[in-house]
């Protein structure tokens, strides 16, 4: 059910309050209509970005701003009047993550958060579009599941789902279950060298368990 004037202006300013200085950064006339905790991959930064996602009645914005212990600040943003298709994207063997893409045209972004709050985020992106750029073409499809990773959707659709299978030693389940199995077998090793006073004795392990830590990191960059 589409908010009324007062609601929205008491949803925009609990954003406007609880995300720090996003005020400064709206445009005249900017209304922020929903924000999640996400992570953002634009491809611009060296990695994904933890940041606050939000959605305005003019852009989709990707920000965070920190004062401790320096200041720092992050913001990109994407034009609604410049996306082209928004895919709601799930993979297998990742039950609890959504990934969201987005196409201006020119590149391509990626946001990905639990499914509750990327369902949230996709809801209100259709809406803000539909509402606001009224124009836009909004026909909606859904894929059928498919092997690749990256795939083209209809050139008539801006809003889309789409089931991608992947394999297990490649999803991020996989690759969490690595990472804390390795730094199990590390503390398990130094648990069996202060029992027995023998580096011998929990050196295997400690050697397993770094491998498998390191593996994890490197297949995380790789994805």
């Amino acid at each position: 059910m589409p908010l009324t004037d007062s609601q929205q202006i008491r949803a925009a300013e609990k954003i406007l309050k609880r995300v720090k200085h996003l005020r400064d950064h709206m445009q005249p006339g900017e209304i922020p209509l929903l924000a999640i905790p996400a992570i953002w991959d634009s491809g611009k930064e060296q990695r994904s970005v933890p940041c606050e996602v939000i959605v305005t009645n003019q852009r989709l914005i990707g920000y965070y701003a920190v004062d401790f212990p320096r200041k720092r600040s992050f913001l990109e943003e994407r034009s609604l009047s410049t996306i082209t298709s928004v895919t709601l994207r799930h993979k297998t063997y990742e039950p609890l993550f959504r990934e969201l893409m987005v196409r201006d045209g020119q590149s391509k972004l990626y946001v990905r958060a639990p499914r509750r709050q990327l369902e949230a985020l996709y809801a209100t992106l259709r809406s803000a579009i539909d509402q606001y750029l009224p124009v836009a073409s909004t026909a909606f499809e859904d894929t059928a599941p498919e092997q690749e990773k990256r795939s083209t959707p209809p050139q008539n659709s801006i809003f889309g789902r789409q089931d991608i299978r992947t394999s297990f030693s490649s999803s991020l389940l996989a690759i969490v279950i690595l990472f804390v199995g390795g730094l199990a077998l590390e503390v398990i090793a130094f648990g069996l060298w202060v029992v027995t006073q023998s580096i011998q004795v929990g050196l295997p392990l400690f050697v397993a368990g770094l491998a498998a830590v390191l593996t994890s990191i490197l297949l995380r960059r790789i994805k």
